[in-house]
């Protein structure tokens, strides 16, 4: 089914957030809890990941009110991320269909800034983000192979 979520990155503060909202909304993770940074395959030429980045939040889910999910990660420096006020925040839309999502991504990219081209991700999914020429972040993450 498709679905609409909010994605928040910070620096290193994710799981502390996290625990949190998870106080506040009183509910709890989605089933696999928080993913790490350490649960990434190792890339063929990619760099060692430093010791203090690997217990670092990759994915978490947190349902909130009405069916919304919270999602989030942290962005740490020493991965090449900068995380300011405006990008931190971005729209994760979920669709039931590869051509649903591809139709999704011409139109929020036209104009806009291609930031990751969909494809295949290690997850499983068919993933891509943009930002468009408003300047609103978008991530794509259909887990349907049609």
């Amino acid at each position: 089914m498709a679905r609409t979520s909010t994605y928040l990155n910070f620096p290193r503060q994710t799981e502390e957030a996290f625990n949190h909202y998870k106080t506040v909304f009183g509910s709890d993770f989605t089933p696999g809890g928080i993913a790490r940074f350490k649960d990434i395959p190792s890339m063929p030429g990619a760099p060692p990941m430093a010791e203090s980045d690997k217990n670092l939040v990759m994915h978490v889910e947190l349902p909130i009110t009405g069916g919304h999910l919270l999602m989030g990660s942290d962005a740490p420096e020493s991965m090449g991320f900068q995380v300011t006020f405006g990008n931190n925040i971005s729209i994760n839309l979920e669709p039931d269909t590869r051509a649903e999502t591809e139709r999704l991504f011409r139109g929020l990219s036209a104009g806009g800034k291609v930031e990751t081209e969909l494809q295949e991700m290690f997850w499983g999914a068919y993933f891509g983000a943009c930002t468009d020429k408003f300047g609103v972040r978008w991530t794509f993450n259909c887990t349907s192979k049609s």
